[in-house]
C-alpha cells in the first residue's frame, strides 16, 4: 500500500501508528519529528498539532511492537532486525545497570558508618521531637 495512493478520507481512517508503518515501509528509517510532521501534512492538520501531540505520538511508537528506536534516534520497522541484536542490546544495558547499582550500595554502606558527626545530627533532631505526643490507638479513636 502506497501512502501517495491513499486519499485524505482513507488516511483519516488509519491510526497515526498505521500511517507511520506505511511511511517506514516506503522510506525507511526516520526520526520522530520527521514522521509526525509528515502525518500532519498528509492529514492536513493545523501546525500547532505538532507541539500539542508530539509527546503522545512518541509514546505510542514506543509501546507499539512494530517499531524499534535505533541508537541514532531514528525509528524503523522491528521486522527488519533480528531478535538476536535486540536481545544483546538489552542484556548489555542490564549488566551496566547492575554494576552501577553495586557501586552505589558499597558507597552507601561505607558512608553510613564512617562518620561520628552523624550522632551529633541525631541529637539535634531529638530536640525537634521533644513536644511530640504519642497516642495509642484507643486514644486516637476517641479523638475522632
Amino acid at each position: 500500500m502506497s501512502i501517495k495512493k491513499l486519499k485524505k478520507d482513507e488516511l483519516e481512517l488509519l491510526s497515526n501508528k498505521d500511517i507511520t508503518n506505511i511511511l517506514l515501509e516506503e522510506k525507511g528509517k526516520q526520526n520522530t519529528a520527521k514522521l509526525f510532521k509528515k502525518i500532519i501534512e498528509l492529514l492536513e492538520l493545523p501546525e500547532d498539532t505538532f507541539d500539542k501531540k508530539i509527546g503522545d505520538y512518541y509514546t505510542s511508537l514506543t509501546t507499539d511492537k512494530r517499531f524499534i528506536l535505533l541508537e541514532d534516534g531514528t525509528w524503523d520497522l522491528r521486522s527488519r532486525y533480528t531478535s538476536d541484536k535486540i536481545i544483546k542490546v538489552i542484556e548489555e544495558d542490564d549488566e551496566e545497570e547492575e554494576i552501577e547499582i553495586e557501586k552505589e550500595e558499597v558507597s552507601i554502606e561505607t558512608d553510613d558508618f564512617d562518620s561520628q558527626d552523624d550522632d551529633e545530627d541525631l541529637s539535634d533532631s531529638d530536640d525537634d521531637l521533644k513536644d511530640l505526643v504519642v497516642l495509642d490507638e484507643d486514644e486516637l479513636e476517641l479523638e475522632q
